[in-house]
């Protein structure tokens, strides 16, 4: 029957390169987004999002060269506005919380603003990438607590009930993280922070 409405129905060139990049690149993509992303259903929504983004690329005339490299970026900014999402619900449902550091800021008020110009913009381009980079060289354990407390505003208690671990023992996995982070981090923010 699949060979009969191939014959009928044949692909065109456009949905065969779809279809192709869908299977060549769903798994290392969905383990991508996973890594970021704690919550099962928010993964898959950014997974179908992606996807749904390239065929939309097709459909507009706006054909990808490099599909693998592509998929992960928009995965990747995907995953930075469901950050910024959970991020903007946590401070509307505890506006007057504080942190143990008052001294904290939150990752947006770190970097320099997306629509102050093309140095801005470079530059927070930058430092996004670089910590992508730094977050994947954490230990799976360290970097699913810092996400999930420090970009999706997730409370430890909620984490402790979700992962089945003590709060001491996610307080010290972020602990290590953020001292990972400052380190591996601090002398490219420095450069673009005196700029």
């Amino acid at each position: 029957m699949d060979q009969a409405l191939k014959t009928r129905w044949p692909m065109t060139e456009q949905d065969q390169r779809i279809s192709e990049a869908i299977a060549r690149d769903e798994f290392r993509l969905r383990s991508f987004i996973r890594r970021r992303v704690p919550d099962r259903s928010d993964a898959e929504d950014i997974l179908q999002d992606v996807f749904y983004e390239l065929v939309e690329a097709y459909r507009m005339m706006k054909p990808v060269e490099q599909v693998t490299a592509w998929l992960f970026r928009v995965a990747r900014n995907r995953i930075i506005d469901l950050f910024r999402r959970k991020q903007r619900e946590a401070a509307r449902m505890e506006p007057d919380s504080h942190t143990e550091d008052s001294d904290a800021q939150s990752l947006e008020e770190l970097l320099p603003a997306p629509n102050a110009g093309p140095d801005s913009a470079y530059a927070r381009k930058v430092l996004l990438e670089e910590l992508n980079l730094a977050l994947d060289e954490l230990p799976p354990e360290q970097r699913d607590v810092f996400v999930a407390h420090e970009l999706m505003g997730y409370s430890f208690k909620q984490l402790s009930e979700e992962y089945g671990v003590g709060v001491s023992t996610l307080i010290s996995r972020k602990h290590y993280a953020v001292k990972h982070l400052r380190e591996r981090l601090g002398d490219i923010y420095e450069e673009f922070r005196d700029r």
